[in-house]
């Protein structure tokens, strides 16, 4: 991977700034414990799912195997910060499946551009500091007021998970899946999605604004497509 990265040709690729993360089902066949188990999107056939990130210079640089029935959006983070290789990353794609409100939060807590390719857009809708006629055409996206006041409340419990996280010592797969099973009135949980709300919402308006912001993602995004097929095609 550290050799691929310095090869003249990968240098023609991109500069390993940028990366992209999705997750790749094969079937293992049998009918296991978990056989008869349904997925909304496998059915019911036995399988593992890889979920890999991958370079702009089309190397894979992590690869995690993960249950087919765990949203992919949980295991982002673990392969931008437990990699092994010499990677610099700073920005990273993944598809709607790859994004939450949390997702967003800690990847701008852990200095990580997220841009995800989020589906139907144009439902997506806006978190305000305030709610008013102020936003013009935006104001039929606008949903609610943002509570900025929680995360002021609990913003020294957000520094503090996230430099546990950025020291391993908790998962950002693992804090995520607790983070998602904790009671709605857990108020370390509502920070982070309140601050993934003010993420998203700015990466929304960027989106909507910059048509090489979109060129960019969607190129990072097919580099993992790519992969993908080879792989597919050479499974056995």
């Amino acid at each position: 991977m550290n050799f691929q990265s310095k090869l003249p040709l990968a240098a023609l690729w991109g500069d390993g700034t940028t990366s992209s993360s999705d997750g790749q089902r094969f079937p293992t066949g049998g009918r296991g414990k978990t056989f008869g188990h349904l997925n909304a999107k496998y059915g019911r056939e036995p399988g593992v799912l890889f979920y890999t990130h991958v370079s702009d210079q089309y190397a894979p640089f992590h690869t995690k195997v993960i249950t087919a029935n765990v949203r992919d959006a949980m295991h982002v983070l673990d392969g931008l910060l437990y990699h092994l290789s010499e990677l610099k990353i700073k920005e990273h794609y993944t598809d709607t499946a790859g994004y939450t409100e949390q997702v967003f939060a800690l990847c701008h807590l852990l200095g990580f551009r997220f841009a995800p390719r989020i589906r139907d857009l144009g439902e997506t809708r806006l978190y305000t500091p305030e709610v008013g006629s102020a936003y013009g055409l935006l104001e039929p996206l606008v949903a609610q007021r943002l509570n900025l006041r929680l995360i002021r409340e609990h913003w020294d419990e957000l520094r503090r998970l996230t430099a546990s996280i950025k020291a391993g010592t908790v998962t950002a797969s693992l804090i995520l899946s607790k983070l998602a099973s904790y009671p709605r009135q857990n108020g370390l949980a509502l920070a982070l999605r309140e601050l993934g709300r003010v993420q998203r919402t700015l990466f929304t308006l960027e989106w909507l604004r910059d048509p090489e912001l979109r060129r960019r993602v969607l190129a990072g995004l097919n580099k993992g497509e790519a992969l993908h097929a080879l792989k597919r095609a050479v499974a056995f």
